[in-house]
């Protein structure tokens, strides 16, 4: 019984950013867990072989490429692979910069695939889980900085911030369809995207500081919330978040 709370079978996820790092990482856990899964990623190549990698070990992947900053691309091409029952919004980027210093060009960047291409995303996926009627899960990758200011991350913490906002608003639109809307929250995982952050030896020592827990994430602490909010188990939650941030919040 236990096991059938957390079981995806017979589910269809869509997983954005499913390339590398923690979307490749979650795509292949909801892969693990029974769902079938689409991989989205801009590179076309990339994003195959890990859902070639899926199907090797049994699973059910296809890959398709597409920038999810083109909302009308992006659209026409999930509402012709959908509907799906589960969606990981996990595509994002960030560029560091102090406050006085952001450029309209960084600024812009990141609030358009943070924010304005995870929310037309989300609602495009949500219009699918309504025409099917058959309620689904929304999981908005978020952050530690939806929670908290980072120095040299204004740009970035506005947009999670924004994202948490857009993740509460949204639940209450869509629970009337039995979709529940949720956010997970990761302090700085070792992922390609924070390499070049964390391969500063003072920025690194500064990030461990605030970690309570005395060390970075790595994808696989996330794949426990993913498979949590993408099943039954969390059926009565949503328009919430889960902070896995190893205790750099609790302060």
């Amino acid at each position: 019984m236990v096991a059938d709370l957390f079981s995806l079978a017979g589910k269809r996820a869509l997983v954005t950013g499913a390339g590398r790092g923690i979307g490749e990482a979650l795509a292949r856990a909801l892969a693990e867990a029974g769902a079938e899964v689409t991989l989205v990623a801009r590179t076309g190549a990339e994003v195959e072989a890990v859902a070639a990698g899926i199907r090797g070990k049994g699973g059910r992947a296809c890959s398709l490429a597409a920038d999810v900053t083109d909302v009308a691309a992006f659209r026409a091409m999930a509402e012709k692979a959908g509907p799906f029952d589960v969606f990981l919004n996990n595509a994002g980027t960030n560029r560091p910069q102090a406050f006085q210093d952001v450029s309209e060009d960084n600024f812009d960047t990141v609030v358009d695939l943070n924010l304005r291409a995870a929310f037309f995303a989300a609602q495009t996926v949500a219009r699918g889980m309504i025409a099917k009627g058959a309620g689904g899960s929304i999981i908005n990758m978020s952050s530690q900085m939806g929670h908290v200011g980072g120095a040299g991350r204004s740009v970035y913490c506005a947009s999670k911030f924004a994202l948490e906002g857009m993740t509460k608003a949204a639940a209450l639109d869509l629970a009337r369809f039995g979709i529940r809307v949720n956010t997970i929250c990761p302090t700085f995982i070792e992922t390609p995207m924070t390499a070049g952050f964390l391969a500063d030896e003072s920025f690194r020592a500064g990030v461990l500081a605030k970690i309570k827990l005395g060390r970075l994430g790595t994808p696989a602490d996330l794949i426990g919330a993913a498979i949590f909010l993408a099943s039954d188990a969390s059926a009565l939650m949503t328009g919430s978040h889960l902070i896995i941030d190893g205790g750099w919040t609790a302060e």
